[in-house]
């Protein structure tokens, strides 16, 4: 990007910023929004991105729903709700058996010491499932994107619920109803092993081979390559911003972090709101998932799709950072 001229950076922005060109006149994207946030960061910079589409008209943010239940997830998960303006939106976490892996940099208590939130506590929301069954249930056929940047445990225990008072549907065919497809950071292509798909493998069997809609995953060699935040931890106009703490505080953590945190996640959030095109291409067939937690793709199969790189790496990186800072209360430029 540094050798582009400044004007066809700007019209990259603008064109980004305001959607596709297919994408313009359309309704915004329902997305429930299933994520681990912490261990890794990444999340953060996803989350944010999935409030500034919100603010932008681009998208709808139906839940956001932790895979993870280490203590405070919740309350993280509130600072940022809180923090983009959207207190209220529905937050479940997993009761039952699940992931506790939870930040090594000290950020989640940071955030959720310095800044306003309501949820101070696990206990007080609902179970994951049953806040996906109450949403599902109440939106129109096939309207709903989930995408997943965490483990795949409620999406395996979703499939596996029964019915109950939000829906006569068993899990899977409520899935089948309201969920147009399930945008994915899992995997590595076209094969290898990944942290969200071993972490949980079982539950990563179980979903990804009875899923009953079209899945796209945004593989680790994606992410891998898009390093953000020091954009936004050098923006001096950004002040008391959660989103710049995490980064603040964990990228000087880790000598591979130098150049910016791999950010896995916001490109599944990306693609999940605005679309392959033109970012990427699609490559068809269908992920075997295995029960050691490796991955490997079956192209004779249909069904799933992983990315492939098309739009360079660097502009990719430049417009995820442009809208992980993103401040709350401001306008993103059509």
């Amino acid at each position: 990007m540094k050798n582009l001229p400044f004007l066809l950076i700007s019209a990259l922005l603008m064109f980004t910023l305001s959607g596709s060109y297919a994408q313009k006149k359309s309704a915004p994207v329902n997305i429930i929004f299933d994520t681990d946030i912490g261990p890794d960061y990444d999340d953060v910079g996803a989350i944010a991105m999935l409030h500034a589409l919100a603010d932008s008209g681009q998208a709808t943010i139906l839940a956001t729903i932790a895979s993870s239940k280490y203590a405070g997830v919740a309350p993280v998960l509130s600072v940022f709700n809180t923090y983009f303006g959207r207190p209220d939106i529905p937050i479940g976490v997993p009761k039952g058996n699940a992931v506790t892996d939870r930040d090594t940099q000290g950020w989640s208590d940071t955030v959720i010491a310095k800044y306003p939130h309501k949820i101070t506590s696990n206990a007080s929301v609902p179970e994951s499932v049953e806040v996906y069954r109450q949403i599902l249930a109440k939106q129109p056929d096939k309207s709903v994107t989930i995408v997943t940047v965490g483990f795949i445990t409620n999406l395996a225990n979703l499939l596996e619920s029964k019915p109950d008072k939000y829906s006569n549907l068993t899990g899977k065919e409520l899935v089948s109803k309201k969920v147009n497809r399930l945008v994915s950071m899992a995997g590595k292509f076209p094969e290898g092993r990944e942290y969200n798909v071993h972490r949980d493998s079982t539950a990563s069997v179980n979903a990804f081979a009875n899923w009953p809609t079209e899945i796209i995953f945004s593989g680790f060699e994606i992410g891998q390559k898009v390093k953000t935040g020091l954009p936004l931890i050098q923006n001096t106009s950004i002040q008391n911003s959660p989103v710049k703490d995490v980064f603040r505080i964990s990228i000087p953590k880790a000598q591979e972090d130098k150049d910016g945190r791999m950010s896995w996640d916001q490109t599944a959030v990306l693609v999940a709101i605005k679309g392959v095109e033109p970012y990427y291409t699609l490559k068809p067939g269908r992920m075997v998932t295995l029960t050691s937690g490796n991955n490997r793709w079956d192209a004779s199969k249909k069904g799933h799709f992983y990315l492939v790189e098309k739009m360079p790496v660097a502009q990719v990186t430049d417009i995820i950072n442009q809208l992980m800072m993103h401040q709350p209360g401001k306008s993103v430029r059509k």
